[in-house]
């Protein structure tokens, strides 16, 4: 479902929103803390996005797209970097204080600005073209547990393994790029912990074999699933179109995934553009389909994230 007209309020958050509703829940900064002067945890965050710059950068000089591309890179590299020093010095410049949120948007608008749109589109090309040719093999290891709770066990790793493959994160950009990653591998290193809140953004292995598989199960027993992907393209994260175009190529003779109907299942366009959302703010079709939603599970390395899962019976 495309995304149109003015964004509203995820309709299932407490109200008075204001009060109840924060899209940024770390603490920045207290009132006591001087307006005119970072706090120790606005500068690690800002630390934080400076060390990403570098893997942005390449990422953008080898985006054969946009004409003088090594050239046009440079000049986000220089510009954010400006900006993240600016921020050090004043906080309350440049729409400041800084938070995730605001760090993140200020990133993509300078990528914008200097003509780039999408820099990570080859990789998630590449990545997504590789999960689905693992999709068969998953989702028949998980169908083939047959204690219902140990496969839906299985399937949350999945979801966890899958959610490594996030570029955002300069470590983990850096590991990819010299060794790629293992989803299956993923799977057997994750470690046993309480689980209470199943966080999705990413494309290839994260939406592919983590996601969909999980998704999959919910539709075979009859739940009603509304998966919401990002308007526009931001790092690695998967957009609504990329959504659609993957589950087109999963999809059998039949229309199904692997023997499951979908007609359960909804893709909409949240409206977001960044790599975290803010859930005040959500495009009206996204809003209207989660209206009555019995589950919504936002799944992701930082919160809150960009993929939504919404389920309804």
């Amino acid at each position: 479902m495309e995304s149109s007209g003015e964004m509203v309020a995820f309709p299932l958050l407490i109200t008075p929103i204001e009060t109840n509703y924060r899209a940024c829940t770390i603490p920045y900064r207290f009132p006591s803390d001087n307006p005119k002067k970072p706090t120790p945890t606005e500068l690690s965050w800002i630390n934080l996005f400076a060390n990403s710059i570098p893997s942005f950068k390449k990422r953008a000089e080898s985006d054969d797209t946009v004409s003088d591309a090594p050239a046009k890179a440079e000049k986000f590299a220089q510009r954010y970097t400006e900006l993240l020093e600016d921020f050090k010095k004043d906080p309350e410049s440049h729409g400041g204080p800084p938070d995730c949120i605001h760090l993140c948007r200020m990133r993509e608008l300078i990528l914008r600005e200097v003509g780039f749109r999408d820099i990570f589109k080859k990789v998630k090309e590449e990545e997504n073209a590789k999960a689905i040719t693992l999709f068969k093999e998953v989702v028949e290891l998980n169908d083939a547990i047959e204690d219902e709770s140990k496969r839906m066990e299985n399937l949350v790793r999945g979801i966890f393994a899958g959610n490594i493959f996030d570029l955002g994160s300069a470590q983990l950009a850096e590991l990819f790029s010299k060794d790629g990653m293992s989803f299956l591998a993923s799977c057997q290193n994750i470690v046993p912990r309480p689980w209470a809140v199943i966080f999705v953004d990413n494309s290839g292995a994260d939406i592919v074999l983590g996601i969909l598989p999980f998704a999959r199960e919910l539709l075979r027993h009859g739940t009603k699933v509304v998966l919401a992907a990002n308007d526009l393209p931001s790092i690695n994260d998967v957009t609504y179109h990329e959504l659609l175009e993957i589950i087109s190529k999963l999809k059998d003779e039949n229309g199904k995934l692997l023997g499951v109907d979908i007609q359960n299942l909804l893709i909409a366009n949240s409206g977001n553009d960044l790599p975290v959302i803010d859930l005040a703010s959500v495009s009206q079709e996204l809003a209207y389909l989660a209206s009555d939603a019995d589950l919504v599970i936002c799944e992701g390395m930082v919160s809150p994230f960009l993929l939504l899962l919404t389920i309804r019976r």
